[in-house]
């Protein structure tokens, strides 16, 4: 299937986006070397970093893509803006990508899937010729004023996740008794650390999910798919890392589903559901994970997304791959016993 060609301006703008902040990370690497930076820089990169990441695992996808919650429109409109921040796209198109990659997993029109090529999974399809279609898999969305109005103006929030750090570091600096050129100093180590040193963790961390979750890691569910449960990204990416668990039940507020997959955003929507601030969360009983877990029935229909139905192509594709996976566990299971 091919996807619509983005312009060569497009195609410059995503070199830039991708390789301005990995060449400031470089830089940085060295600042840290040669201990040429202040602490308050890193901490304040660090809020930013984690604002950032928050706002894609909780607004982007947990609220706005699977809808595993629900809440008020300022609660909305914070974690879409904060996800915004962080340079992944308007909302709008991050879930149509989205929502595409869970309706093809691991299948030929996966917007990223590592069967292709690690680097594909990562960052190649950022550079690639995709475009996600917001018509076919994210329509219901176009109805919302609020999501629509955020993703226009995406970037007056990514100027405002640059601008953030800036004036904070400035004003820290100039608190300390640098007076003008304090602040002047501060405000471009803000910027660099807090705005672009932060942009590249933020993308490569939620990347990573895209491309070493669905690479290694164990399996706790059989799905159709590779996806994996990685430890290490389970605490990097707010608990994105849980994968497996996320392939199996999609719409589920929570990713961590045993007590020691530790899940930042998960913690974060229990103690906003206790404030009233979520509500309609998605839980996944027990009983649904166990029969889950020991049948390996894959991914069904009615866990993909709300709204979304199966072709009778993908149909028959899941079904392939269930059986599949299934005669695979088999016969791992008949050489593990020899």
């Amino acid at each position: 299937m091919s996807h619509p060609q983005t312009s060569s301006l497009n195609k410059t703008i995503l070199l830039f986006v991708v390789w301005i902040p990995l060449i400031a990370t470089m830089i940085g690497i060295y600042f840290l070397w040669n201990q040429m930076v202040n602490m308050s820089s890193l901490l304040v990169m660090l809020g930013m970093f984690i604002l950032g990441g928050f706002g894609i695992t909780i607004g982007y996808h947990r609220m706005l893509t699977h809808k595993s919650f629900h809440a008020p429109d300022w609660v909305r409109a914070f974690f879409l803006i904060t996800g915004s921040m962080t340079l992944q796209g308007p909302a709008l198109n991050w879930a149509a990508t989205h929502i595409q990659h869970h309706a093809n997993s691991d299948m030929e029109d996966d917007p990223h899937s590592p069967l292709k090529s690690f680097f594909h999974a990562h960052v190649g399809w950022i550079l690639d010729d995709f475009q996600p279609n917001i018509e076919k898999y994210a329509k219901p969305l176009l109805k919302d004023p609020l999501i629509v109005f955020i993703s226009k103006t995406f970037f007056v929030w990514v100027a405002l996740g640059f601008l953030v750090p800036t004036l904070l570091c400035g004003w820290i600096e100039s608190l300390h008794g640098g007076g003008l050129h304090g602040f002047e100093v501060g405000a471009l180590q803000g910027f660099f650390w807090g705005g672009l040193v932060r942009v590249f963790l933020n993308h490569h961390v939620t990347w990573s999910v895209n491309s070493i979750c669905h690479t290694f890691g164990g399996r706790d569910f059989e799905t159709t798919d590779v996806s994996r449960n990685n430890f290490i990204f389970g605490i990097l990416a707010m608990g994105e890392g849980w994968h497996n668990n996320h392939h199996a039940f999609p719409r589920s507020a929570f990713h961590g589903m045993k007590w020691w997959q530790i899940d930042p955003s998960a913690y974060v929507i229990r103690i906003m559901e206790k404030c009233g601030l979520a509500r309609e969360v998605v839980r996944i009983s027990q009983e649904r994970q166990e029969k889950r877990r020991i049948q390996g029935v894959g991914t069904t229909e009615g866990d993909l997304l709300p709204g979304l139905s199966l072709t009778p192509e993908q149909a028959t594709a899941v079904a392939a791959a269930t059986t599949v996976a299934s005669a695979v566990a088999q016969v791992a299971a008949n050489n593990s016993s020899i």
